[in-house]
């Protein structure tokens, strides 16, 4: 299984634009963040998990042709808002795409996105067939998808873990029932926000305290914003088992 890193950032402390702050200038380009979502891919599954404003040109960027379904984590906008782009798909598959989601997000879809569910169907609109999950285990292409409910401060979200990979975005706290289903897991996502303390992410601080918890082989920080500083500097920071994501990174498991 393959795991690229299709976007790290976030909405959250991002700069005007036309910001000339340091990370915006930075030339480094693990310090180009894109919206948090990431694509899964074996043999016989591409999956993406979550499909923000930069999901087009995050998959164009990546350059990939198949697409087998999109599981969304919660409906906040920053994880949803590309979801119309699956038209491309669409069409070059000549299939309707699979989207999996809790009841809530499916909902949130439904208006959002409503042009693609009404009765008298317009040309070229994006097709999906919406998927209730709730919190037990679902399969997809192959692969093995166990639900992990975290909280974003009130809202409840869904993190996943497929195998010996888990991916946990927008949450500041893990219930006591998610702990057990994290045992053993060899790579984790985990969002880190920032340094500072912050309503319903993870600080630096309480994401690495909840890494070191866990004990996987090795973690990886996402939904980064611009407060959280350099890539280069804070990856010094870290432990050997710990370290920031970036755009573009993959992991084979």
């Amino acid at each position: 299984m393959k795991v690229t890193f299709l976007g790290t950032g976030t909405s959250q402390g991002v700069p005007v634009i036309g910001c000339e702050c340091a990370v915006c200038r930075s030339m480094d380009y693990r310090d180009k963040r894109l919206r948090t979502s990431i694509h899964v891919a074996t043999e016989t599954a591409s999956v993406v998990i979550d499909s923000g404003p930069d999901f087009r040109q995050q998959m164009l960027r990546e350059g990939i042709p198949k697409l087998d379904a999109v599981v969304i984590t919660h409906s906040h906008k920053d994880h949803i808002a590309g979801l119309d782009d699956v038209r491309a798909y669409n069409f070059r598959q000549n299939m309707v795409m699979p989207i999996y989601g809790t009841k809530a997000v499916l909902d949130r879809l439904l208006v959002e996105f409503d042009y693609a569910f009404e009765d008298t169907k317009y040309p070229g609109i994006p097709k999906l067939d919406l998927r209730e999950i709730e919190d037990t285990p679902f399969s997809l292409g192959g692969l093995r998808f166990i639900p992990l409910p975290v909280w974003h401060h009130k809202m409840p979200v869904m993190g996943f873990r497929v195998g010996d990979f888990a991916y946990i975005t927008d949450a500041n706290r893990l219930p006591e029932p998610t702990w057990p289903k994290l045992a053993g897991v060899k790579v984790l996502v985990l969002n880190a926000l920032q340094r500072e303390k912050h309503i319903s992410h993870f600080n630096l601080e309480e994401a690495l305290a909840t890494a070191l918890k866990i004990g996987a082989t090795q973690t990886y920080f996402t939904h980064i914003s611009h407060k959280l500083g350099f890539h280069k500097a804070v990856d010094k920071e870290l432990p050997a088992s710990v370290a920031l994501a970036y755009d573009g990174l993959s992991v084979t498991l």
